[in-house]
């Protein structure tokens, strides 16, 4: 197991009066933003840890947070398509920074992973079931689920607020390149962990996990849902468990955006293991150091349910 802790206290602070009112949209962005501020300020979180990016709804103190933003750092509209008009009409005076669009990291393709969730024409859905296609662009924006991506972002934001505040961008960049070596050590602390089940066959829950399986050498046999996360129907559950058969499954996993319930059913009569993962900081304490602890919980949910597998 992996237990990294952040550390917050890294140089003198100066000028607070400078630093700008800093507005994050999701858990994992927000935690990196923290460690590059540390002692400066405290940024916002848009939406609480565990809260589903696609679906959320703004609430009026969420709107009244946003106008009150001097900087906003999103993941962007392949994530959060939803949020890109409140930006421009709430938030119109911030300087808004899409870390999709920051250059220096390799986006990967919405991949065409085998997906028995979503495609066909079905009223089975459970309560985490979603009942409309999310555009996620032209590529997969789950890129925080690489510790390496992480380190980029965390470079940008320390330039982007060094912009604004410059009398406190030495220390946002010192904090950045202390971040970027916390998740270096982190991503080979992970690549060492997963090292022995590169070779297990898995299903996910829904196609967003694709930025960590590249990191670490991992890949999905299927998956029950798409990276929409729509509930699948009896023909896709179906063929999942035809497919475990055939290749070996050794773990199905669940989330809670898709729900245990499908992995419960696929694996049912099976000797396949289950295990719920989470990619987004569920029921962690905002801060700086929910990004290590999410990553790291993360891989021990793979090395648990591949491992007992072997």
């Amino acid at each position: 197991m992996i237990r990294l802790l952040c550390s917050t206290c890294l140089l003198p602070v100066s000028a607070f009066a400078d630093v700008p009112a800093v507005m994050t949209d999701i858990a994992p962005v927000h935690s990196i933003a923290a460690q590059v501020m540390s002692d400066l300020g405290t940024p916002d979180l848009l939406l609480p840890p565990g809260a589903d990016p696609h679906d959320f709804a703004l609430r009026p103190s969420d709107a009244a947070r946003l106008g009150e933003a001097g900087i906003v750092i999103w993941v962007g509209e392949g994530l959060t398509p939803w949020l890109s008009e409140p930006l421009e009409t709430l938030a119109p005076q911030a300087a808004h920074i899409s870390l999709l669009d920051v250059p220096g990291w390799e986006q990967l393709d919405i991949r065409d992973v085998k997906d028995h969730g979503g495609h066909d024409d079905h009223d089975d859905h459970d309560e985490h079931a979603h009942d409309h296609v999310h555009d996620h662009g032209d590529f997969d924006p789950h890129a925080w689920l690489d510790p390496k991506i992480a380190g980029v972002w965390a470079q940008e934001i320390a330039t982007q607020l060094g912009s604004i505040d410059p009398a406190n961008a030495a220390i946002y960049t010192a904090n950045a390149d202390a971040a970027v070596t916390r998740f270096d050590a982190l991503s080979e602390g992970i690549s060492e962990q997963l090292e022995a089940v590169t070779d297990k066959a898995y299903v996910l829950p829904h196609d967003g996990y694709q930025y960590f399986e590249a990191r670490f050498g991992l890949t999905a046999q299927a998956a029950i849902a798409g990276i929409d996360a729509r509930s699948p129907g009896p023909a896709q559950i179906g063929a999942l468990r035809d497919d475990m058969a055939a290749n070996n499954v050794v773990c199905v996993f669940s989330d809670v955006a898709i729900g245990e319930r499908w992995a419960a059913v696929i694996t049912e009569g099976t000797s396949a293991n289950t295990v719920q993962i989470d990619g987004i900081g569920r029921g962690l304490e905002a801060g700086p150091a929910l990004y290590e602890a999410m990553m790291s919980r993360l891989a021990d949910g793979f090395e648990t349910c591949l491992g007992n597998g072997m």
